[in-house]
Formats: C-alpha cells, structure tokens, sequence
C-alpha cells in the first residue's frame, strides 16, 4: 500500500469585528482602573496622616543635632579666652595711642591718658568707644 499523506485539516476562524472592538476596550478600560487603584494606594500610603510619626522622625534625623556647651567650662580654657581678650584689648589701645587722628580727640586723650595711669577695664572700654 502506498503511503498518502493526509490532508491538512484547517480550523476555521472566524473575526467578529464587534467581539474584538469589545475586547480591546474592555482591556483598555480594566488597565486604566488598575493604574488609577495603583495611584490612589500609593498615594495614600505616602501622605497618610498615619505615617505622619514617621515623617517627623525621618525630620529629625536630616537635621544635624545641636551639641550645647556645658555651663562650666574647664578654668584653663576660661583663662585662655581672658588671655586672648586682654591681648585683643591691648593691642587695640596701642593702635589709638598711635593712630594720629585721635591727637585731636579731647575724649580719646583724656582715656588714654587714664588708660596709661590707672589701666582698668572701664578705661580701656571708654578708650575703645572714643577712639578710632
């Protein structure tokens, strides 16, 4: 017997032109729904009033924290900033004294001269306010 092939059925299809119009909307439509469900959730798990703690929190965090200096500080380093002070004031009192503008200042002679005599702190502060 000799060999024959059979032959190739075929699957009719038949396109229904409304069906697939149908379709296709109906997916449209159930994608935009699901993007639109998508937005609202994440939007309301981001800026719920609930996670409003943790917000603050993560605020808190991004800012440096203030480091306060202790009231009593250590007496050496007290001194050092006298120290500093005093040789600031000092070197502003030279600086009048040999400025030739206040030659002409009544007020500034007159503390310069106190300065010079009796030096205190209100001298040199009166010396730093009247002289230039």
């Amino acid at each position: 017997m000799p060999y024959r092939p059979h032959p190739r059925r075929s699957m009719p299809i038949q396109l229904n032109a409304l069906q697939l119009t149908g379709s296709i909307a109906l997916g449209l439509w159930l994608g935009f729904i699901a993007i639109a469900l998508t937005c609202w959730l994440a939007w309301r798990l981001l800026f719920n009033e609930q996670l409003a703690p943790l917000a603050q929190a993560v605020e808190q965090l991004a800012k440096p924290p203030v480091i306060e200096q202790p009231a009593a500080q250590n007496p050496m380093f007290e001194q050092y900033e006298e120290h500093l002070r005093r040789n600031d004031q000092q070197q502003m009192v030279e600086q009048a004294r040999s400025s030739k503008h206040n030659l002409a200042n009544p007020k500034c002679q007159f503390w310069l001269q106190q300065d010079q005599t009796a030096p205190s702190e209100k001298s040199r502060a009166n010396v730093l306010q009247f002289c230039d």
